[in-house]
């Protein structure tokens, strides 16, 4: 395999040109893509993607957080193969020996004793179950979540989304409480001492309840906010709120979609940071699981689970490919430890781009933990947030040949989310086309 150079190269053919203008054409105005001129992907292998024009990429993104162990797996292309040659769908009114293994894998790894779990298509349709949950159990609407938070595309995930680029309406099934503790360094507390801060944000929390209009449902809350810019409270805080919840019987809901399955390096859960408070009353998680699959799914303590008196099924969830393909997924990362690569490259990474970060102008923080990271822009001659510097920086990534992702809510901060098969030389060469494009975007920025 040939790998990319860090000279710049074009993606202005006319394969590309042509499909987005078919794509503008047929889809939402309010679909997002990436760069000035969008690619395709057609294909992958390992850490590397290569487009509809040839070009190849080093991938820092994954499809957002989703290509969790590498692109076209072996082990997970031979278990989809083998399963689609036998059957595609049955639906939840049949059984699946595959869906029930990885479901009995899954509940020993939540950490929630007496765990049931239900497959979905996706992280948003995990949050909407997980909130349908807890509101029955609870019997009231009434939801705590993050400011800066992000839950999903659906109507009732809008609904407790703190991070208003991505919340469309302001109409909503649930009324949503907004309390403090997503973001450490920036806000009224950021100059506290992380005591201090914990300290503040459990006053907020206990003030806000005290403005609560009777009985609160649940708290719910990504250990790290993904698209909220990979921010995150000191260790220790989702424990302290937990001892507020339990006071009043206040369920957890942690949103594991990003940060779960040992991305984060340290823990394979992002909860565990806060592990003296237990494990939470409902997980849930997406994403990274079915390495590309349509794949999400909740845990919850069975008295939780079965709350709900009315029939249920899933069509799509927990399908017979999607099963196989995320149970031998699964089956990779544990058996390889992946968790300890990403805890092991991801401080490399760490490392070397807080390194870039102390001679850039643009670079505010470079925060996050294992292959999860991110680094806030800022304008050179402000110190403002600089969605302009994320923007170039993107551009000039992608033309050395490196996609990464964009986040926050000046859409300011470079999200950093490799799969966690990164080898130490793939995370060196990202760094250097970061840092070549970080001065790309501070000398373009300071000309104007």
């Amino acid at each position: 395999m040939t790998h990319m150079t860090n000279a710049p190269q074009s993606t202005g053919g006319p394969a590309h040109a042509a499909l987005y203008a078919r794509h503008r054409a047929v889809m939402p105005d309010w679909l997002a893509t990436y760069y000035e001129r969008p690619i395709e992907i057609v294909r992958g292998e390992g850490r590397r993607v290569w487009d509809a024009e040839g070009n190849e990429y080093l991938d820092f993104f994954g499809g957002i957080l989703t290509t969790m162990t590498a692109h076209a797996l072996p082990e997970v292309t031979a278990a989809v193969s083998e399963q689609a040659g036998k059957i595609l769908h049955s639906s939840t009114l049949y059984l699946n020996h595959t869906a029930v293994e990885l479901a009995e894998r899954i509940a020993h790894l939540s950490g929630i004793p007496d765990a049931r779990v239900f497959f979905t298509a996706s992280g948003t349709e995990a949050n909407d179950t997980a909130l349908l949950l807890a509101t029955t159990y609870r019997r009231s609407n009434q939801i705590l979540a993050l400011r800066n938070s992000y839950h999903g595309r659906s109507f009732s995930s809008i609904a407790v989304t703190g991070n208003t680029a991505w919340s469309p309406t302001s109409l909503s099934p649930l009324q949503t409480l907004y309390v403090h503790g997503g973001v450490r360094s920036r806000g009224p507390y950021a100059h506290l001492t992380d005591d201090q801060f914990i300290a503040a944000c459990v006053a907020d929390l206990d003030d806000m309840l005290g403005q609560a209009n009777g009985t609160v449902a649940a708290l719910i809350a990504e250990p790290i906010q993904g698209v909220g810019g990979f921010t995150s409270p000191p260790d220790g805080l989702l424990a302290a709120f937990r001892e507020v919840l339990d006071r009043r019987g206040i369920l957890w809901i942690t949103d594991e979609v990003q940060t779960g399955w040992g991305r984060t390096g340290e823990h394979f859960w992002g909860w565990q940071a806060h592990a003296q408070a237990g494990p939470p009353d409902i997980l849930t998680f997406a994403k990274g699981i079915g390495n590309g699959l349509a794949m999400g799914g909740v845990v919850a303590r069975a008295e939780v689970m079965n709350c709900l008196r009315a029939d249920s099924i899933s069509t799509f969830g927990g399908s017979p490919v999607t099963t196989a393909g995320a149970l031998a997924n699964l089956t990779y990362l544990l058996e390889h430890d992946l968790q300890g690569n990403a805890r092991r490259v991801g401080g490399l990474l760490m490392s070397r781009l807080r390194s870039v970060a102390a001679t850039s102008p643009v670079v505010r923080e470079v925060r996050g933990r294992g292959l999860m990271i991110g680094v806030e822009l800022v304008a050179p001659s402000t110190g403002e947030p600089s969605p302009q510097a994320a923007k170039l920086v993107l551009e000039a990534a992608r033309e050395r040949g490196l996609l990464i992702g964009k986040g926050g809510r000046p859409a300011n901060v470079l999200r950093i989310a490799p799969p966690l098969t990164l080898t130490v030389a793939e995370a060196e060469q990202g760094a250097e086309i970061i840092e070549a494009a970080l001065q790309d975007a501070a000398k373009q920025l300071e000309e104007g």
